[in-house]
């Protein structure tokens, strides 16, 4: 459900999307390079950089036997929104990084439920935010995991953060613009607590603006940019950057080519411009948003955003486009294609939905596991 109400579900291709858990993916990730004979894994903490201001040759790292130089033709920090790049960089006398911090103070909830039995193929449900009102933004999502289970997740920003407690969480899902979430959950059979998270400010190092970068350092992923992961981008744009990486590679035919590492961030920071655009414009429309209110420009790129989204109800023009945008399949221009900015003017043509757009079989399902009355 977005601000304006249920999307239909059209009868034509969509964007595609595999969920599952950030453990599988961990796993999956980690034995794919681990089947690489010449990986190898050590276990010590990486402490800093060694070279010079010109050219990185490799980490410093400290462990259990203590303290080591590792040398490298390439260092690829993709260590995360914990990233301690920005001192590493003072460390060889590049400093004046520019680092901008937007937080919406957005507290995600998530708790792990039993798929009932006849629910497995109930689709994603989300009910979303509204950046619109002026209001602490409140959200909620039920997303299918692998082994047969539901990973439901609630997120508010300031002012409307979701309770850490199993009773707080449902009645949180339950006061949303629609019930849904609270009706599918109330019947289902959870399998952990609530775990609540607050590491979810949007965070963008300006590596790649820097007048001077050292040869053979490379910045990927979180470590470059980090975002509200109420959006789901964080994943994405670091693929990007991870393609992008091993594009430059083949191109250069080696890891210590001049100018690769520059190439690279270069190539890696526009899929993260492209989602924190994304990001902070909704963030900055929240009212108690700390380091960016919505300027001129801001406004303007709502209020179209805004008739994008009122029309995407009942028009596939407008629908498609916002899909493509949002799952980064496109650039945020695809949103002013000539039949985008169409639909935008002529608004939907087909009258909005009174309620979720389900299946009888899935309707059914519902009714089945509603223990709340609502």
């Amino acid at each position: 459900r977005s601000p304006e109400g249920w999307l239909r579900r059209w009868r034509r291709e969509g964007p595609v999307m595999l969920t599952c858990t950030r453990a599988l993916v961990d796993w999956t990730v980690r034995a794919a390079v681990l089947e690489h004979p010449r990986i190898e894994v050590r276990r010590v903490a990486a402490d800093g950089l060694t070279g010079s201001a010109g050219r990185v040759r490799g980490v410093r790292v400290s462990g259990p036997d203590g303290e080591a130089d590792l040398d490298a033709d390439l260092v690829v920090d993709a260590s995360g929104r914990g990233t301690r790049i920005v001192t590493w960089l003072d460390g060889l006398g590049l400093s004046g990084v520019r680092t901008r911090t937007v937080d919406s103070g957005l507290v995600n909830a998530s708790r792990v439920y039993r798929v009932p039995a006849g629910a497995e193929r109930f689709p994603l449900t989300i009910v979303q935010a509204d950046p619109y009102v002026s209001r602490p933004g409140r959200s909620a999502m039920v997303m299918p995991v692998e082994g047969d289970r539901w990973l439901v997740s609630c997120g508010g920003t300031r002012g409307g953060e979701p309770p850490a407690d199993a009773e707080g969480f449902l009645r949180y899902t339950l006061d949303l613009p629609d019930p849904i979430v609270g009706r599918l959950i109330s019947g289902a059979e959870p399998l952990t607590d609530v775990h609540v998270s607050r590491s979810t400010s949007n965070v963008r190092h300006y590596l790649d603006k820097a007048p001077h970068w050292p040869e053979g350092l490379v910045v990927l992923g979180d470590a470059l940019g980090t975002f509200n992961p109420a959006y789901g981008q964080g994943m994405s744009v670091a693929a990007f950057g991870a393609r992008v990486l091993g594009r430059e590679l083949e191109r250069a035919g080696g890891p210590d080519a001049s100018g690769l590492a520059r190439r690279v961030l270069r190539g890696a920071a526009r899929p993260v411009d492209a989602a924190w655009a994304m990001a902070v414009g909704q963030d900055v429309l929240y009212p108690a948003t700390r380091g960016g209110r919505p300027g001129i420009a801001d406004r303007a790129v709502t209020a179209y955003t805004r008739r994008m989204t009122r029309a995407a109800a009942g028009s596939f023009a407008a629908a498609s486009a916002i899909w493509d945008v949002t799952s980064m399949r496109t650039p945020p221009t695809r949103m002013f294609h000539p039949a985008a900015v169409l639909a935008a003017l002529t608004g939907s043509p087909l009258p909005a939905l009174s309620g979720p757009p389900l299946t009888p079989a899935e309707r059914e399902v519902l009714d089945g596991l509603d223990r709340t009355g609502a």
